[in-house]
Formats: C-alpha cells, sequence, structure tokens
C-alpha cells in the first residue's frame, strides 16, 4: 500500500521508542468488531542506518522463535509504513522487548504492527502528516486482517471498529472503560495460531443465536462504559467460542467455569487465553486461586484496562 512516489524523505538521526499495549478482541459477542487494550506493553525502538542492512536485536517473548530478518514483523510494518510515506531507508536497527505473550489471543502481532508503524513515522521529518493514525489503522488492518486488535492498540480504552460502507475504509469509535471495571489474564501455557481457530467457524448459525449475539453486542457498549453491572449478560458469546472450543478445550472449560461463579468471562480474541472481566465487588484473589487451582496449566494475573494506546 503506497500513497505516495518520487518523494524524498528527511530521516532523523535519532533512536526514537513506541510503548503499544495488549489488546483483547471479541469480549464474547463483538467478534472483528471490539477489543480493549490491557496495561501489559511491548518496548520498541528503532534508528535509521547509513549502511544498507537490518539489525534486530530480540529480548523477551518470542526472543528465541523470532526472525531477526525480513519477515520480522515489526520490521515488515516499519517497510510498510516507509513505503506509505514514499521513501526506505538504507539500513533499519530495531530493538524489541516483548512483555506481551505470544500466540495467546493478547494481540502481540497486532502490536508489532501498530509499533513498526509508530516508529516508521517517528524516524521521518514531518513523519505525522504524511503517516496519520488513520493510515495507520488502514495498513495495520490490512497486514493484520482484522481492526479490533490493531485500533485498540493504536487508541487505548475500548474500541467499536467498522468498515464505511461509502469509503470502504476501516473506522473506530473510542469510548473510555468504566473505572469499576479491571481484568484477570488466565494465560495457557500452549500457544494457538489464530488462523487455526478462525478454519473451525462455521459458515452458518442458527437465526435464534444470531438475535442473540447481536442483542448482547449492543449491550457490550453500555456494559463497558456506564453498566459495568450488566457485563455478564452482555459477554455472553453465541458466534464463535463453542464452535472453536475443540483448539482450546482447557480454556473453554476455564471460562466455563468462571461464568459459572458469575464472573464475565470470555475467550481472549482467538484464544487460547481467558479475560475475566471484573468490577470492584469482585475478590479477586478468590477467582485467580480457585481458577488456577482448578486448571493448573494457566497463570493467572490482574491487569488494569489501558486508556492509552501506542506512545
Amino acid at each position: 500500500m503506497s500513497a505516495r512516489s518520487n518523494v524524498r524523505l528527511t530521516f532523523k538521526a535519532t533512536l526514537n521508542q513506541v510503548s503499544v499495549p495488549a489488546t483483547s478482541a471479541n469480549l464474547g459477542p463483538g467478534f472483528d468488531s471490539f477489543a480493549i487494550a490491557l496495561d501489559i506493553r511491548d518496548q520498541y525502538a528503532a534508528a535509521v542506518l547509513d549502511e544498507p542492512g537490518i539489525d534486530i536485536d530480540i529480548t523477551g517473548e518470542g526472543s528465541e522463535t523470532l526472525k531477526r530478518d525480513k519477515s520480522n514483523l515489526l520490521y515488515k510494518a516499519m517497510h510498510a509504513g516507509f513505503d506509505y510515506m514514499g521513501q526506505q531507508p538504507r539500513g533499519i536497527a530495531i530493538r524489541q522487548l516483548n512483555n506481551i505473550p505470544h500466540g495467546r489471543g493478547l494481540g502481540s502481532s497486532a502490536a508489532a504492527i501498530v509499533g513498526g508503524l509508530f516508529l516508521a513515522r517517528s524516524l521521518v521529518l514531518d513523519g505525522e502528516s504524511l503517516l496519520n493514525l488513520e493510515n495507520i489503522l488502514q495498513i495495520a488492518t490490512e497486514l493484520e486482517g482484522h481492526p479490533d486488535n490493531v485500533c485498540a492498540a493504536i487508541n487505548g480504552g475500548a474500541v467499536l471498529t467498522f468498515q464505511n460502507q461509502s469509503t470502504n475504509l476501516y473506522q473506530g469509535i473510542k469510548f473510555e472503560v468504566n473505572k469499576a471495571i479491571h481484568a484477570i489474564c488466565f494465560v495457557p501455557e500452549n500457544e494457538l495460531s489464530t488462523s487455526k481457530a478462525r478454519k473451525l467457524l462455521p459458515d452458518q448459525i442458527p437465526f435464534s443465536d444470531a438475535v442473540s449475539n447481536s442483542t448482547n453486542t449492543a449491550l457490550l457498549a453500555t456494559a463497558l462504559s456506564s453498566r459495568p453491572d450488566l457485563l455478564f449478560n452482555a459477554t455472553a458469546d453465541y458466534l464463535h467460542q463453542q464452535y472453536r472450543k475443540s483448539a482450546y478445550h482447557s480454556s473453554y472449560e476455564l471460562m466455563k467455569f468462571l461464568r459459572g461463579a458469575g464472573v464475565a468471562a470470555t475467550i481472549s480474541g482467538a484464544g487460547p487465553a481467558v479475560l475475566a472481566l471484573l468490577t470492584d465487588g469482585h475478590e479477586d484473589a478468590e477467582i485467580i486461586r480457585s481458577g488456577e487451582s482448578k486448571f493448573p496449566g494457566f497463570s493467572a494475573r490482574r491487569v488494569e484496562i489501558s486508556p492509552q494506546g501506542a506512545y
């Protein structure tokens, strides 16, 4: 995706940094449309090199498995950003400190994509006007395949994403999450690819399930912003989770266990992490203890909703 040609960019001779939050998409019924930002952050830094080449160093999550060449997702996103602005630098040095768990449905790929685009524009004089947030959302969605995670990573808080029927552009509406809401992430040891999870989705669902799901999706925005007492009902899903349970059986059983205790629990994105949205009245320690004791393959942590996206 390139918007400009024959443009001569002025690259900055500085090391620039960006911090990008984890994200959890769907939140039950809001498939490929709703997401929230979580206060687990990847830290990225990059600088333009005078000589051709790529220098990538990775610590933290994925340090032993992620590529350090042109197939690195952060690099690919930077390349797409420079391409959109009209010119590639001779070389690039990248440093990644990854804290977001990989392959668990917590938006690690969205963070890398958004982080790469933010870094690219930060390294170009007048980069924020050449590559604005609307441009970043379109490019990031193209790279990620769906807009929910990337939009939440860009904006923070909670987002509702959609494709404008007049322009075909993706848009996102951000709204602040009620301060009474926080989260617990139950992260399993095993990973699951989003593509594998998507292959399990049916071509059709019962009409009654579609009605229930659309009702709960509409309710979700109100529950997150002003009526957290409605979160349990609003996070009930009839569209995707039950059809993908063979890919994350333990996660599905953990979600059922938590919902059986009255907790607004969902599969985080494509899974297999489980996200529990709690209000101030819940006993977090007891929920964590009981969840980890009955499902020992999971590690639980209390996580705040991040009001701020990438910066």
